[in-house]
């Protein structure tokens, strides 16, 4: 009988389906590999592989704890033996372009074919070029002829920070005492613990020129009369003080301030830098202005010794037309340490930048979680250039070795040693202390607002002016000299993100990097002219709101929309 046949028929002539079978084929298949273990002709030792294999094959999970295991016996192996330095494992670390200080390795590459190039242009005749042909700016502040209605009562204000900040809360607090025809104090200025400057507003500038070029328009006294400040006991600190948010619109002056100021008959506002919005009304603007270009002139002692340096410097560079240009330049200690950016000073730069944030800054960048980033900052352009850094960028820029240079800035990081290869590059470099006797800078001398004063007035009346870290000083010279000469600042702003990348590429030569330089220099501000924006600072760009268009083929008349 046919084996499939054995069962009963089901009246089907076709076969019945198989059973499920008993086991698994996992099962069918071990016992099979297992059977074969058993094979004759196969050794003790591979009958014992044979068997660890099955064992693995049903456990497969152990794969998954392989790897672990390799590495635990590797460590283990490596550690009870001792090898040769030269046979560890050496795992490089790749930084970022851009990210290191390396600019003193890149001078020493640069310098010999630095020094040999003789194809310098007179970078300080083509730096510079009119961007509008046929049109000229000129400045258009006006004064009121008018008398002044009675006063809404006195306002006090406390200007903080150096001094070109002091100068921002100056011209605020003459716009706002303005608009709302209140009396302005004499502002007082705040011992800043940087700058550590006790003048007062009389030591810098000259406080006569600045209430008389004002009487028109704004009430400026030196006190507030007797019987008010009884209310107060004599005491400034007992007067309301308005704590103002920065940037308000003048509106709220008007909303919040006013009517305060109606009942107190005296309010005080500190502190108030940066308490005013730049985007303003025209009349408030105009007041601005008439402030920042007119009321504020500098002491006559700053004022003398200033244009006596100019003076110095024109006759040095007498064989140059006596031009020459002006750098300010950032290299303090304390700007150096809240960069939080790292140089070539080692260990002692970074007890030195650490003792220097606690000092200025306590605990700010001690905080827990805070975490100080040099490379990414570099990369980002917020390190300050170092002299040598802005020594490479202006021969590459097309200024040569004999280009006459006037230094501003406060006390040099390290400058013994930072400083030399600028002056290697620019031996006609000088600064306010090589410009001026002792005698003449010892009025001076621990007053860092007033040495500002000074600086700022040889730079004004520079050939070109390069910026190197931004700020408010540079600010308010790149507005003052677009009020000075046409709307044309004449001023050299670099790129700092493109600079980090030159400075960090050692491969670079020196063609190749006087090319980059001189297209940076192309596109930075040497342009000159620029119309103010929305929100742009006023002291920055005067136009329009502080000059007026001309055609030079017409009689001078305003702009009308511009």
């Amino acid at each position: 009988m046919h084996p499939y046949n054995r069962l009963p028929s089901s009246g089907h002539n076709s076969p019945s389906p198989p059973h499920s079978p008993l086991r698994s084929p996992r099962f069918r298949q071990n016992r099979s590999k297992a059977g074969r273990l058993n094979q004759p002709g196969r050794t003790l030792i591979q009958r014992i592989a044979w068997h660890l294999l099955s064992i693995l094959i049903r456990r497969q999970g152990f794969f998954l704890f392989a790897p672990l295991l390799y590495i635990s016996g590797m460590l283990l192996y490596m550690g009870s033996g001792s090898f040769p330095d030269d046979r560890l494992p050496i795992i490089p670390h790749h930084f970022a372009p851009g990210s290191r200080y390396r600019s003193p390795q890149l001078y020493e590459k640069l310098r010999p074919e630095m020094d040999a190039d003789n194809s310098s242009a007179d970078a300080i005749s083509t730096v510079w070029k009119h961007s509008y042909k046929g049109v000229e700016w000129r400045p258009c502040v006006n004064t009121s002829s008018g008398g002044l209605p009675e006063s809404n009562g006195y306002i006090y204000v406390e200007a903080n920070g150096g001094l070109n900040q002091q100068r921002t809360s100056i011209c605020n607090a003459v716009a706002v005492a303005g608009y709302l025809n209140a009396t302005l104090l004499i502002p007082n200025f705040h011992f800043h613990s940087i700058w550590r400057d006790p003048s007062k507003f009389g030591d810098i500038y000259d406080e006569e020129s600045f209430v008389s070029s004002l009487e028109n328009d704004v009430r400026v006294v030196n006190r507030i009369p007797e019987y008010l400040m009884e209310r107060f006991d004599h005491n400034m600190s007992n007067v309301y003080n308005f704590r103002i948010k920065a940037w308000s619109p003048i509106s709220y002056y008007k909303d919040a301030v006013l009517p305060r100021l109606l009942e107190e008959q005296v309010i005080r506002i500190s502190p108030f830098a940066n308490r005013l919005s730049f985007d303003s009304p025209p009349a408030v603007q105009r007041l601005r202005c008439l402030a920042n270009y007119k009321a504020l002139r500098f002491s006559s002692p700053i004022l003398t010794l200033g244009e006596t340096l100019v003076s110095r410097m024109k006759e040095r560079s007498a064989n140059y037309g006596g031009k020459y240009i002006s750098v300010h330049l950032r290299f303090e200690e304390d700007m150096v340490a809240f960069s939080c950016c790292e140089f070539d000073g080692g260990e002692q730069e970074k007890e030195d930048m650490t003792a220097a944030r606690e000092r200025g800054w306590k605990g700010k960048f001690s905080k827990p979680g805070r975490v100080i980033r040099p490379g990414a900052n570099r990369i980002n352009g917020k390190c300050p250039l170092t002299p040598l850094e802005v020594g490479l960028m202006l021969r590459g820029m097309g200024f040569d070795k004999n280009t006459f240079i006037y230094l501003a800035s406060g006390k040099i990081y390290n400058a013994e040693k930072t400083m030399a290869p600028l002056l290697e590059m620019f031996p006609n470099l000088r600064t306010k202390q090589m410009l001026a006797s002792d005698e003449e800078l010892a009025p001076y001398k621990n007053y860092s607002s007033r040495m500002a004063a000074i600086d700022y007035t040889v730079c004004l009346h520079s050939e070109v002016f390069v910026t190197t870290q931004g700020g408010n000083f540079p600010h308010f010279l790149m507005g003052h000299r677009r009020y000075l000469y046409g709307g044309h600042s004449k001023t050299i702003r670099p790129d700092k993100r493109k600079l980090a990348l030159l400075f960090d590429n050692p491969k670079i030569g020196w063609k190749t990097f006087k090319r980059q330089l001189l297209s940076m220099r192309s596109h930075s501000d040497s342009k000159g002219f620029e119309l103010k924006r929305p929100n742009d600072s006023i002291y920055t760009f005067p136009c329009p709101d502080c000059m007026c268009r001309t055609n030079k083929s017409e009689d001078s008349r305003p702009s009308s929309a511009t």
